[in-house]
Formats: C-alpha cells, sequence, structure tokens
C-alpha cells in the first residue's frame, strides 16, 4: 500500500511506440503508449494510434480492460468510438484490432503483469498478405521488480 492516492498525469508519462509498421504506399502507422503506473498486480496504460495502425490477435495474462477515448478502432466485428469498453478476460484473445481514419486513442488497465501472447506466425502471414512491413520497436524501459520477466512475446 502506498498510504493514499498514487496521482499521475499524462503529461509527466514516459512514451514509446509499441508498434511500428510500413504499408506498401510508404505510410507509417505506429502505436505509442505511456504506462499510467506499472506494478506487479496491474499496469495502467494510454494507447495513441496512428490512422490504420493495426494490432495482432492477442490476449494478456491478466484481465484486460479498455475503453476508447478518441477515434475509432475495429476488430472486423465491433466498430469502437469514444465512449466504448472492451474487456477481454485472462486467456481469451481479440483483434486484429485496426484504428479508423482518424486514429484512435484509449485508457487501459491490465491486472497482473499483463504480458501479451500471440501466434507470430499468423501475425507474419496476416502483415505479408497486405504487403505491411513490421519494424521492431525497442523495448520499453521496465522497473527493477520486472528483472527476468519480458514484456513481448518472444519468436
Amino acid at each position: 500500500m502506498h498510504g493514499g492516492p498514487i496521482v499521475t498525469s499524462l503529461d509527466d508519462a514516459h512514451w514509446f511506440d509499441v508498434t511500428r509498421l510500413e504499408y506498401p504506399d510508404g505510410r507509417i502507422a505506429r502505436i505509442q503508449e505511456a504506462w499510467i503506473q506499472l506494478s506487479p498486480r496491474y499496469v495502467c496504460f494510454y494507447n495513441k494510434w496512428d490512422p490504420g495502425a493495426i494490432t495482432p490477435r492477442h490476449g494478456h495474462h491478466g484481465d484486460h480492460s479498455i475503453f476508447v477515448t478518441r477515434g475509432q478502432v475495429s476488430d472486423g466485428t465491433h466498430v469502437c468510438g469514444p465512449g466504448s469498453h472492451i474487456m477481454l478476460e485472462y486467456g481469451d484473445t481479440f483483434g486484429p484490432w485496426e484504428a479508423g481514419p482518424e486514429g484512435c486513442e484509449m485508457y487501459g488497465v491490465i491486472m497482473g503483469v499483463g504480458h501479451p501472447f500471440l501466434d507470430k506466425t499468423a501475425w507474419r502471414k496476416y502483415l505479408a498478405e497486405r504487403g505491411i512491413v513490421e519494424h521492431p520497436c525497442p523495448p520499453p524501459p521496465l522497473p527493477l521488480w520486472s528483472a527476468g520477466l519480458s514484456v513481448l512475446p518472444a519468436d
């Protein structure tokens, strides 16, 4: 316990790229993320998606709650705009998600350490079929308590 509330401003958060995709027309679409609070019990984050940014079908090691604040994101079945809540329970998967023409912003919380899991072979095939190239993103800075943990799934 911290003995009271923890107040954090998004203006003070460290932003990093979690996705960088290059489309056949040369356009780059990124997803930027800021961890608002990070602990062994939960991750609170904010994402900014460029128009057309895509995430793979994936899940997280922990229940995952997302609230769309701006723009829209779609998984081909659901179009989620401002005010939409997306809930994914531990072990389930969702996506691929694609940002709309104005991009998307969202606030999310993942319980537990929140590490993702996905089928990287299926993701690479999905991108190749669309002529999209995924560029690597440097790993985000991690707190000392996470030593030995990986935020990104292994190849």
